[in-house]
């Protein structure tokens, strides 16, 4: 019945900046169109630029026939982990547990005070930078910059992102990565931009500077390595060169087996398909960078079609390469890292997909707090110069 249900109204009040005024118009229209609908708005949130006045308040109660302490102010704020305390400050809480009969205890948002508390007052700060194509639109990366973020409240630090196109890289400038305490490569697909991000990842590799590669950037990590270190000339991923000499990085169903030939894999085989997808348990090598993140097992998220190929691994941990965490069942490479560096991990999954600003994520956690590490040592050696 209408008891069981609460209607929220969320409609934007544009402020008219040449005027000077705030305009309620679209949300009377809105709300009586819903009225002919046979909907009537128990509480309407006002999404606007700056907190409405009370007389604008009044103004729409009347108009929607709503009480005035359910017209919720909705204002632009620096971080969105302070609109939960916005609206329990107006009490929307308790207007919808009212509404519905519910008897609740008192809202305890301390945990979401000591969130806004540390990211408004950091104790430290790092530079990460950001690796990319797409740094144009940084919302395409809208998970993996949040999931930084929490890191940052986690570690009392402000993270401060910077973004690099991995095309400028390709020019041999390398300026925007000499004055960062981190480097991460996201990931991504097609051949665009990917040798300027390889240039990143050695110049991480090379200067000791903290690198997390998620999915391509893990790929890409494992090419520049083969190809710098390993010394195989023309290795690469068969998306970016299906006629690399060296397939180091392939779809399932291009993998050569350790006798030369092509090995046929479909959707359905227990050995991966054209599409990994979804989450996926996998165990973790003991005394390795990834067990010091995740412990003894992994759990995360996966959407990708390349894999790094297990035929050249050998060649891979003979120059120093680890593969620290493998599927169960098929032994796909899950982590790879780089014993002796300070921090360089590649990681097939999308960890950022589980980061939430309470918990953050460990292994966004231990990347933020390896670039903490990197800038003291640092700064020690300006000192100390």
């Amino acid at each position: 019945g209408r008891n069981n249900v609460c209607y929220i109204h969320l409609t934007l009040v544009p402020y008219i900046q040449s005027a000077g005024e705030i305009k309620t118009k679209p949300t009377q229209h809105s709300v009586k169109e819903l009225r002919e609908i046979g909907i009537q708005a128990d509480a309407v949130v006002c999404r606007t630029i700056q907190p409405l006045p009370e007389d604008e308040r009044r103004k729409i109660a009347l108009f929607t026939n709503v009480q005035k302490e359910a017209v919720i102010s909705a204002w632009d704020v620096e971080s969105i982990y302070k609109i939960p305390m916005m609206l329990h400050e107006q009490m929307l809480d308790e207007i919808v547990c009212h509404k519905l009969q519910i008897l609740a205890r008192a809202a305890d948002l301390s945990e979401w005070k000591k969130i806004v508390h540390t990211q408004e007052h950091p104790e430290h700060e790092v530079d990460v930078a950001f690796v990319g194509k797409y740094v144009d639109l940084q919302d395409s990366y809208k998970s993996l910059n949040e999931a930084l973020r929490h890191a940052g409240i986690h570690t009392n630090s402000k993270v401060n992102i910077h973004y690099v196109d991995s095309e400028e890289l390709e020019k041999g400038n390398s300026v925007p990565l000499e004055k960062m305490d981190a480097i991460l490569v996201p990931g991504g697909f097609g051949k665009r931009g990917t040798e300027g991000k390889m240039r990143a990842i050695r110049f991480a590799r090379e200067n000791g500077v903290p690198y997390l590669g998620i999915c391509l950037g893990m790929q890409l990590a494992t090419v520049e390595f083969a190809r710098n270190v390993c010394g195989l000339t023309g290795a690469n991923s068969t998306e970016f060169d299906p006629d690399t000499p060296h397939p180091v990085v392939a779809l399932i169903t291009e993998w050569l087996d350790r006798t030369g030939r092509i090995e046929r894999r479909s959707e359905k085989s227990d050995l991966g398909g054209t599409m990994r997808l979804g989450s996926q348990k996998c165990p973790v090598e003991p005394n390795t960078l990834a067990s010091s993140v995740y412990g003894s097992e992994v759990n995360e998220r996966h959407r990708h079609r390349y894999e790094v190929n297990n035929i050249y691994v050998p060649q891979l941990e003979a120059k120093g390469y680890k593969v620290s965490a493998r599927t169960p069942s098929e032994s796909l490479p899950e982590i790879m890292e780089l014993p002796g560096h300070p921090f360089f991990m590649g990681v097939q999954f999308h960890p950022e997909f589980t980061s939430t600003p309470r918990h953050g994520h460990p292994l966004f956690k231990a990347f933020i707090s390896a670039a903490l590490r990197h800038r003291a040592a640092s700064k020690l050696r300006v000192v100390a110069a």
